[in-house]
């Protein structure tokens, strides 16, 4: 099994809904994603997947949520804008453009999303 990995930055705001405490307030943070891709197979340069292209798919899905206030885009409408739904949503989003791209071959092992620097969520299936 292979594996490459990318992270990236963002800003965005959110509050929780149903949470008790200083963060069912409107606030931001300056999050971190990271990707790990995963794969029995290499392309014919002997890349699971070009460390430029994984940016490229991380690029729009970064950009839909920038500078923006998390509560008020889909699916952060109805789904609390938690650390855990955010990389989850990281997961979904990068896994479904790798399948288009790849044909299957590679796959989105785990997205982990840093809100502090000593707090993060994963998700992986």
């Amino acid at each position: 099994m292979y594996e490459v990995t990318v992270e990236a930055g963002f800003s965005s705001g959110h509050y929780l809904r149903n949470y008790k405490g200083k963060c069912e307030n409107p606030h931001g943070h300056n999050y971190k994603i990271r990707v790990t891709l995963a794969g029995t197979e290499l392309d014919p340069a002997g890349l699971l997947l070009d460390f430029k292209l994984l940016k490229q798919v991380l690029r729009p899905v970064i950009e839909r949520i920038d500078h923006r206030m998390l509560n008020d885009l889909e699916p952060f409408i109805e789904l609390n804008p938690s650390a855990e739904n955010i990389a989850k949503y990281f997961y979904d989003q990068t896994n479904e453009q790798l399948a288009a791209m790849t044909e299957g071959r590679v796959r989105v092992k785990d997205a982990t999303i840093w809100e502090t620097d000593t707090t993060t969520a994963t998700y992986y299936e």
